[in-house]
Protein backbone atom coordinates (compact mmCIF):
# COMPACT_ATOMS: atom_id res chain seq x y z
CA UNK A 1 0.00 0.00 0.00
CA UNK A 2 1.43 3.36 -0.42
CA UNK A 3 2.21 5.87 1.99
CA UNK A 4 -0.25 8.63 2.14
CA UNK A 5 0.91 12.05 0.96
CA UNK A 6 -0.93 15.35 2.17
CA UNK A 7 0.34 17.76 -0.90
CA UNK A 8 -0.83 15.48 -3.69
CA UNK A 9 -4.42 15.59 -1.37
CA UNK A 10 -4.14 19.23 -0.98
CA UNK A 11 -3.63 19.55 -4.71
CA UNK A 12 -6.89 17.39 -5.64
CA UNK A 13 -9.36 19.18 -3.18
CA UNK A 14 -8.03 22.65 -4.49
CA UNK A 15 -8.17 21.49 -7.83
CA UNK A 16 -12.15 20.07 -7.42
CA UNK A 17 -12.89 23.18 -6.31
CA UNK A 18 -11.89 25.30 -9.75
CA UNK A 19 -14.80 23.75 -11.72
CA UNK A 20 -16.84 25.49 -14.32
CA UNK A 21 -20.73 23.94 -14.76
CA UNK A 22 -21.87 24.80 -18.33
CA UNK A 23 -25.31 23.90 -17.61
CA UNK A 24 -26.12 25.71 -14.76
CA UNK A 25 -23.38 28.60 -15.38
CA UNK A 26 -21.86 28.21 -12.26
CA UNK A 27 -18.13 29.24 -11.33
CA UNK A 28 -16.14 28.06 -8.58
CA UNK A 29 -12.90 29.77 -7.44
CA UNK A 30 -10.58 29.78 -4.69
CA UNK A 31 -9.27 32.77 -3.08
CA UNK A 32 -5.74 32.93 -1.12
CA UNK A 33 -6.47 35.17 1.95
CA UNK A 34 -4.12 37.64 4.21
CA UNK A 35 -5.61 36.66 7.74
CA UNK A 36 -3.04 39.79 9.40
CA UNK A 37 -3.95 42.08 6.40
CA UNK A 38 -7.84 40.71 5.87
CA UNK A 39 -7.75 40.80 2.58
CA UNK A 40 -7.83 38.52 -0.54
CA UNK A 41 -4.15 38.07 -2.08
CA UNK A 42 -4.63 35.75 -5.15
CA UNK A 43 -7.32 34.53 -6.66
CA UNK A 44 -7.99 31.50 -8.67
CA UNK A 45 -10.64 30.34 -11.03
CA UNK A 46 -11.68 28.93 -14.42
CA UNK A 47 -11.98 31.14 -17.63
CA UNK A 48 -14.62 29.39 -19.51
CA UNK A 49 -13.99 31.86 -23.01
CA UNK A 50 -10.62 30.90 -22.87
CA UNK A 51 -10.40 27.15 -21.33
CA UNK A 52 -7.62 28.39 -18.53
CA UNK A 53 -7.25 28.33 -15.33
CA UNK A 54 -6.23 31.81 -14.11
CA UNK A 55 -4.18 33.21 -11.32
CA UNK A 56 -4.21 36.80 -10.19
CA UNK A 57 -2.59 39.07 -7.76
CA UNK A 58 -4.63 41.57 -5.82
CA UNK A 59 -3.46 44.61 -6.32
CA UNK A 60 -6.23 47.24 -5.07
CA UNK A 61 -8.84 45.99 -2.07
CA UNK A 62 -12.77 47.34 -1.50
CA UNK A 63 -13.13 49.35 1.84
CA UNK A 64 -13.35 46.73 4.57
CA UNK A 65 -14.72 47.78 8.11
CA UNK A 66 -15.42 44.55 9.91
CA UNK A 67 -18.23 43.59 11.54
CA UNK A 68 -20.60 45.03 8.82
CA UNK A 69 -23.71 43.23 8.14
CA UNK A 70 -22.29 41.08 4.99
CA UNK A 71 -18.77 40.65 6.96
CA UNK A 72 -17.13 37.95 5.21
CA UNK A 73 -14.25 38.62 7.62
CA UNK A 74 -11.57 40.16 4.76
CA UNK A 75 -11.40 42.98 2.04
CA UNK A 76 -12.31 41.55 -1.68
CA UNK A 77 -10.14 42.31 -4.26
CA UNK A 78 -10.84 44.80 -6.51
CA UNK A 79 -7.99 45.02 -8.89
CA UNK A 80 -5.61 42.51 -9.69
CA UNK A 81 -2.73 41.38 -12.22
CA UNK A 82 -2.83 37.97 -14.19
CA UNK A 83 0.41 36.04 -12.33
CA UNK A 84 -0.07 33.02 -14.67
CA UNK A 85 -2.70 31.03 -17.12
CA UNK A 86 -2.71 26.94 -16.32
CA UNK A 87 -3.73 24.17 -18.88
CA UNK A 88 -4.87 22.44 -15.85
CA UNK A 89 -6.47 22.80 -12.44
CA UNK A 90 -4.13 20.79 -10.87
CA UNK A 91 -1.50 23.03 -12.34
CA UNK A 92 -3.16 26.13 -10.64
CA UNK A 93 -3.77 24.02 -7.58
CA UNK A 94 -0.23 23.27 -7.11
CA UNK A 95 1.04 26.85 -7.82
CA UNK A 96 -1.70 27.80 -4.98
CA UNK A 97 -0.52 25.83 -2.36
CA UNK A 98 3.03 27.26 -2.79
CA UNK A 99 1.66 30.24 -2.65
CA UNK A 100 -0.54 29.81 0.37
CA UNK A 101 2.91 28.06 1.97
CA UNK A 102 5.64 30.64 1.28
CA UNK A 103 2.92 33.43 2.45
CA UNK A 104 0.90 31.66 5.01
CA UNK A 105 -2.51 32.06 3.40
CA UNK A 106 -5.69 30.71 3.93
CA UNK A 107 -8.32 29.66 1.65
CA UNK A 108 -11.67 30.44 0.86
CA UNK A 109 -13.86 28.65 -1.39
CA UNK A 110 -16.60 31.15 -3.59
CA UNK A 111 -19.34 29.82 -5.89
CA UNK A 112 -20.14 32.26 -8.62
CA UNK A 113 -23.26 31.90 -10.99
CA UNK A 114 -23.17 33.94 -14.27
CA UNK A 115 -25.45 37.08 -14.45
CA UNK A 116 -28.24 37.00 -17.41
CA UNK A 117 -28.08 39.76 -19.37
CA UNK A 118 -31.01 42.12 -20.04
Amino acid sequence: MSTFNTDQFTIRLIAETLFYDEEYEALGNLSLIDLEEKCERFVASFAPEDGLFVLEEATEWEEYQPGEADDIGYALAVDSREVGTYESAEGVAAELLALARAHNLAPSITLLFEEEEA
